[in-house]
């Protein structure tokens, strides 16, 4: 007769509270800046600076659900060097949150285009959280982005590693389409650009062993005379896939403004020993960005 076993999540791998709901957010905060940096470097031979404001019906991490109605707001600027540098502030607030407003999130990065069809993105985000009485495991993350453009279909594959008192991996592979109509009804572009996004991670899972035989028993007695728990605790990291998800944006562009509105559907998968009960989910999220040419020659006076 073999040992009983029940698996636990750590602390690390069960953060439902809202100081770390958006420590991943999917994945799709790192596909919402991706695409607003591949908007400005179409101008490549310009410096750019964008303001946005994004929305969201609902606040998820890795696929796992809060609540549609913990919708969140999210104010922005970035700032496109044409040398490929850029940097971004991004701050969180949400109406189900205390305090309300209560994550902002810094990244840096540099981003070069090999070819027409290839670029690759590296960034250090930090974040800042304005939560004093909570446990945040993760506050720094390291992520790089190649990204492969053979029109209309197009691949990426973000990789972050996520790192603070504990640190986890997340790998994301995606493929898409990009369907757009460039001047029409007066519009720059219109643009809609389905996505499949798959992502996988690893996790913290503690494992709770009782003693069931009696040598197992006999062990668990002296483990209690020394002043250890009669049981055994193995701490083991898993890694597999997480979740689906499936967007479908549509934008529109013209003249220095773009406005995109999305709809996601997640189907989260629970890794081997997780214990959280997943629900497939689907939220709507949207976001009004305005770009300003910063290298524009002012006409003599």
């Amino acid at each position: 007769m073999s040992s009983c076993k029940l698996f636990a999540q750590d602390t690390t791998a069960l953060l439902s509270k809202p100081d770390s709901t958006l420590t991943f957010s999917d994945s799709l905060n790192i596909f919402r800046l991706i695409d607003s940096l591949m908007n400005m470097a179409e101008f490549t031979s310009t410096s750019q600076l964008a303001v946005r404001l994004a929305y969201n019906s609902n606040v998820l991490w890795t696929g796992r659900t809060l609540g549609i109605e913990q919708f969140g707001l999210s104010p922005g600027v970035s700032y496109y060097h044409k040398t490929g540098l850029f940097a971004d502030l991004s701050s969180f607030w949400s109406k189900d949150f205390e305090p309300k407003y209560y994550l902002t999130i810094f990244t840096g990065g540099y981003m070069h285009s090999f070819s027409k069809r290839f670029a690759l993105i590296a960034s250090y985000d930090h974040y800042f959280y304005n939560l004093e009485d909570d446990y945040i495991p993760y506050n720094n993350a390291l992520t790089i982005t190649p990204f492969y453009d053979l029109k209309p279909v197009n691949f990426r594959l973000d990789y972050s590693f996520f790192f603070g008192d504990y640190s986890v991996h997340r790998l994301m592979p995606s493929v898409g389409v990009t369907l757009e109509k460039k001047n029409l009804f007066k519009l720059d572009r219109i643009s809609f650009f389905p996505t499949v996004f798959i992502l996988f991670g690893d996790q913290t899972f503690s494992e709770i062993i009782f003693p069931t035989t009696r040598q197992e028993w006999i062990a668990a007695a002296l483990r209690v005379r020394q002043g250890l728990p009669w049981y055994i605790i193995e701490t083991k990291r898993v890694f597999g896939l997480m979740n689906y998800a499936i967007s479908a944006p549509f934008s529109i562009r013209n003249n220095h403004w773009n406005f995109t509105a999305s709809y996601v559907y997640n189907i989260p998968k629970a890794l081997p020993g997780e214990t959280l009960t997943l629900e497939n989910s689907s939220f709507i999220s949207a976001s009004f960005t305005w770009f300003f040419d910063l290298s524009r020659k002012k006409s003599p006076l």
